[in-house]
């Protein structure tokens, strides 16, 4: 046992050490980097869709431009019999829902399903790994600098909708382009509105190499990227 004598010298080193820790100066924290400026562009519309497009298409994803929101259909169509296409699963956001693609599946001979037919989750991963051969999404921004698209996930646009298919379609209405990731991160972070949860940055297919440096696609991802761009309704009655 530990006497009283002790005690008061192992208390006394104990206070002697402490004290001597509270006679450090703090360290001074590290100045702030100073930062870049941020770049301004004044590229026109017109612009910043051929950057995008270059882009896109430097990064292997195959584009589609069509004018008007009305050829949208069209277009998407004749890019499913091209691929040959026949199974699809679809995401029900803002900018793919008024197409309303299931019902024109049916007449296309095409099937076609909203993500919403599969309440049940093992189901839906089964269908979108194993049965269907593209997933078709909308997104939320497309950055023209790197041809990068930006996908917030939520209850209308499940991540593995454009990930898991051997081929992701994604519909680009031209008032979703923005010139650099700064604008389309300020977006999703500004008015303090609540952060998403899940956010994809999507350039080009899933590309990837083994250890001879052989590149090869669709590991991590879709093997396909296909991108249709159209002018939006808003911007078309401009």
């Amino acid at each position: 046992m530990v006497g009283t004598k002790e005690r008061e010298v192992i208390m006394g080193a104990r206070e002697e050490i402490l004290e001597r820790l509270r006679q450090v100066k703090q360290p001074l924290l590290p100045p702030r980097p100073v930062l870049p400026p941020l770049r301004e562009f004044s590229f026109s519309k017109e612009e910043l869709l051929e950057r995008l497009i270059d882009e896109l298409t430097k990064q292997e994803a195959i584009v589609q431009r069509v004018e008007s929101a009305k050829e949208v259909k069209a277009k998407l169509r004749s890019v499913l019999e091209e691929e040959g296409i026949t199974k699809v699963i679809v995401s029900t956001d803002e900018v793919v829902k008024p197409f309303d693609f299931p019902g024109a599946g049916r007449e296309w001979g095409i099937s076609i399903w909203p993500h919403t037919d599969f309440t049940d989750r093992d189901q839906f991963k089964k269908v979108v790994f194993e049965e269907v051969q593209a997933g078709l999404t909308g997104v939320n921004f497309a950055v023209a600098e790197s041809g990068t698209l930006g996908i917030i996930h939520d209850e209308q646009e499940p991540r593995l909708i454009s990930l898991a298919p051997i081929a992701h379609i994604a519909l680009v209405p031209t008032d979703r382009v923005v010139p650099t990731y700064e604008v389309a991160t300020d977006e999703v972070f500004k008015n303090g509105q609540r952060i998403p949860s899940q956010f994809t940055f999507i350039t080009g297919p899933s590309m990837t190499a083994d250890i001879k440096a052989t590149p090869f696609k669709g590991m991590h991802g879709p093997r396909r990227l296909i991108v249709i761009i159209f002018d939006s309704p808003e911007e078309a009655k401009g």
